[in-house]
């Protein structure tokens, strides 16, 4: 059974840093693009950053230059550095990946979220 295992979340002060981790376990072939998303409450989920399985990033401009995306393609890990935080940051985090069980069967999953929280 595959699952997107999250961890890292928390209650942070305005400026400080929390990293996030997500884990991809059970069969698969590989991973093509992963990211993280967030929902605050009354709001709509939202895209924060993605990576594509060659490295390639993107952003939402909200975390640009605050936020980093990384992967560990051996390990079936995507991380997100988030740093210069901010109470507006506040959300439940979300991974999210394109799974490849064959070569032509792919199918997108969701981790089950871990909060974070950005207050003084």
């Amino acid at each position: 059974q595959v699952q997107l295992v999250e961890s890292g979340g928390g209650l942070v002060q305005p400026g400080g840093s929390l990293r996030l981790s997500c884990v991809v376990s059970g069969s698969i072939f590989s991973i093509d693009d992963m990211g993280w998303y967030r929902q605050a409450p009354g709001k709509q989920r939202e895209l924060v950053a993605i990576i594509s399985s060659g490295g390639s990033t993107n952003y939402a401009d909200s975390v640009k230059g605050r936020f980093t995306i990384s992967r560990d393609n051996a390990k079936n890990i995507v991380y997100l550095q988030m740093n210069s935080l901010k109470p507006e940051d506040t959300a439940v985090y979300y991974c999210n990946a394109d799974l490849r069980f064959t070569r032509w069967n792919t199918r997108n999953y969701w981790g089950q979220g871990t909060q974070v929280t950005v207050s003084s």
